[in-house]
C-alpha cells in the first residue's frame, strides 16, 4: 500500500514537470503518507471542483489514495490547465491574505489564568455542557432580567459551535417533535439547509429577503411568504448580521414578522453568529430575539461564540431554549440529552471554560471591549469605503454599504464587475457582489474603492 501511494507521487510529479506546469512539484515526493499539500490555491481548488469534478479541501490538500494508474493523467492534465487559467498570485494588494487573526486581549488573559488553576482537569464534561457556560451564554442572549430567565422558562445547552447548535435544535425539533418543513432566507448561509435536511427536515423552502434592485430587504415578500406557510413551519432567523447581505429588519419590521409567525402558529428558530461583533453592543444585536421571547413565542436560538470571541477553532456554541411553561423544562433537557448523547457525546471544556470564565467575572466582562473594537473596525471600514466612492463620483447609491452590517457587504456590483476586479486588480468576491468587508484594511481602501470605480466606469450597470 505504501508503495502504491510513493510511486502515484512520483507519477504525478513528473506528469507536472513534463507538461511545464508553472511552479515546484517536488514537495510531492518530499512529502509522505495519504495526503498531499499540492499548493493549489482556494482559486484553482474551487475551479479543479466546479470544471473536473477533482476534490480536495480549501487548503490545497488531496488525498493520494483517490489516484490511481486510469485518472493520473487526466488529474495531471487537469491541474496543469487550471494553473495556466490562474496562475498563484503575490499581487500586493491581494486581499486574500490581509492582516492575521486577532486573539482578544481578555482571551489570551483568560487563558492564562486557567493554564496555572491547578484545580482544572481533563474530565468528561456532562453531556448537556458546562453550566457555568450554558447558564451565562443564555443570559448574555436574552439578558439576565428577561423574564423567561426569571420564571424558569429558559436553558441553554453548550455545543459544538453555531453550527452544533443548528444540528441539535434541527434535530430534535424534527425527531421529538415531528417538525418537516423549514424556511430560510433567499440567500442565506448555505449550511442551513444541509443541516437541516442532515437533521430529518423534507421539506425545504425559501422566503424572499433580499431585494436586488433597491438594495434593501424585501419586507413585504418577506411577510407574504411567512402568510404562506404552512403551520408549525420552522422558521430561520438571522438574529443580527444577517450572512450573506448584511441587510437587518429594523425594529418596527421585527415587530411585524414577529407578529405575522405568533398569527400563522410557526416556529422561529434564531442563529445567533455575531452578537457583539456586529454593532459591537451585544444588547443591541440581540434584540430581534429578546423580542420575539419578551412576546412568549416559544422558540430556539443558535449562539455561536467563534467571531465575538475569536475562538473559532474551539467549536463554542450553545443553544438556548425558550419555553411557554417552566414544567415542560425537564422533559425537554432530558429528549436533549438523548439527541446529544447519541451525535456527539459531550461538548469540549477548553473553549467553553474561557468564555464563562470572562462572562462570569466582572473585571473580565468588563474588558469585552475588544469585541467592539473588532465591530468599530469593520463599521470604519464601511463608512470610509462609502465616502471614497462617493467622493470619487461612482456610478450609482453606495448608502447600502454602511446600512448593512457584519462582516459581509452585498455591493451590488455585477458579475461582469466582480470579473473584472478579480482578473485586473485582484479583489476577490463573490459573483453575487458580496465582500468580506474583514479583507479591507487602512492599507488597502483606498486601492478597493479605485479599481470599484474603474470598473464600474467601464462596465456601468
Amino acid at each position: 500500500m505504501a508503495n502504491r501511494i510513493l510511486s502515484l507521487r512520483s507519477g504525478l510529479k513528473e506528469r507536472l514537470q513534463r507538461l511545464g506546469t508553472p511552479g515546484t512539484w517536488d514537495h510531492i515526493t518530499s512529502q509522505i503518507g495519504m495526503f498531499s499539500y499540492t499548493g493549489i490555491t482556494r482559486q484553482q481548488v474551487d475551479h479543479l471542483k466546479e470544471h473536473y469534478h477533482i476534490y480536495m479541501l480549501p487548503s490545497g490538500r488531496i488525498s493520494m489514495c483517490g489516484i490511481n494508474s486510469s485518472n493520473i493523467e487526466y488529474l495531471s492534465q487537469s491541474i496543469h490547465d487550471t494553473v495556466l487559467l490562474y496562475p498563484n498570485n503575490e499581487h500586493k494588494h491581494k486581499l486574500t491574505d490581509e492582516g492575521k487573526p486577532w486573539v482578544l486581549p481578555v482571551v489570551r488573559k483568560t487563558e492564562l489564568q486557567l493554564a496555572n488553576d491547578e484545580t482544572l482537569n481533563h474530565e468528561y464534561l456532562p453531556v448537556l455542557g458546562l453550566e457555568a457556560f450554558s447558564s451565562a451564554a443564555t443570559s448574555m442572549l436574552l439578558g439576565a432580567d428577561h423574564n423567561a430567565i426569571l420564571e424558569g422558562r429558559a436553558f441553554g445547552v453548550q455545543t459544538l459551535s453555531g453550527t452544533g447548535a443548528l444540528r441539535v435544535g434541527a434535530e430534535f425539533l424534527a425527531r421529538q417533535l415531528g417538525y418537516r418543513t423549514f424556511y430560510f432566507s433567499q440567500p442565506t448561509w448555505e449550511n442551513h439547509r444541509l443541516v437541516f435536511l442532515n437533521s430529518g427536515f423534507t421539506e425545504p423552502r425559501e422566503y424572499r429577503y433580499w431585494d436586488a434592485n433597491n438594495r434593501t430587504l424585501d419586507l413585504n415578500g418577506f411577510l407574504e411568504d411567512l402568510r404562506e406557510a404552512p403551520e408549525n413551519s420552522v422558521i430561520i432567523l438571522h438574529a443580527c448580521a444577517h450572512n450573506p447581505t448584511g441587510c437587518d429588519p429594523t425594529h418596527e419590521q421585527w415587530e411585524k414578522i414577529a407578529q405575522v409567525i405568533e398569527e400563522k402558529k410557526l416556529f422561529p428558530f434564531f442563529d445567533s453568529a455575531y452578537q457583539g461583533f456586529a454593532s459591537g453592543e451585544l444588547e443591541k444585536d440581540a434584540w430581534a430575539v429578546r423580542y420575539f421571547a419578551s412576546r412568549g413565542l416559544e422558540m430556539v436560538c443558535a449562539q455561536s461564540f467563534a467571531k465575538n470571541f475569536g475562538l473559532y477553532n474551539e467549536r463554542v456554541g450553545n443553544i438556548t431554549v425558550i419555553l411557554k411553561d417552566k414544567q415542560d423544562l425537564i422533559p425537554v433537557k432530558s429528549q436533549l440529552t438523548l439527541t446529544v448523547r447519541g451525535m456527539y457525546s459531550n461538548p469540549p471544556n477548553h473553549g467553553g471554560r474561557i468564555v464563562a470564565t470572562v462572562l462570569n467575572n466582572p473585571q473580565l466582562y468588563d474588558e469585552k471591549e475588544s469585541i467592539r473594537t473588532m465591530a468599530n473596525r469593520i463599521l470604519s471600514m464601511r463608512s470610509g469605503l462609502k465616502e471614497r466612492l462617493q467622493r470619487l463620483g461612482t456610478p450609482g447609491t453606495w448608502d447600502h454599504i454602511t446600512s448593512q452590517i457584519g462582516m459581509f457587504s452585498y455591493t451590488g456590483l455585477s458579475p461582469r464587475q466582480v470579473e473584472h476586479l478579480v482578473n485586473n486588480y485582484h479583489i476577490y468576491l463573490l459573483k453575487s457582489g458580496r465582500i468580506n468587508m474583514c479583507g479591507i484594511s487602512t492599507k488597502n481602501i483606498d486601492y478597493v474603492a479605485k479599481s470599484i470605480n474603474e470598473t464600474v466606469l467601464l462596465f456601468p450597470n
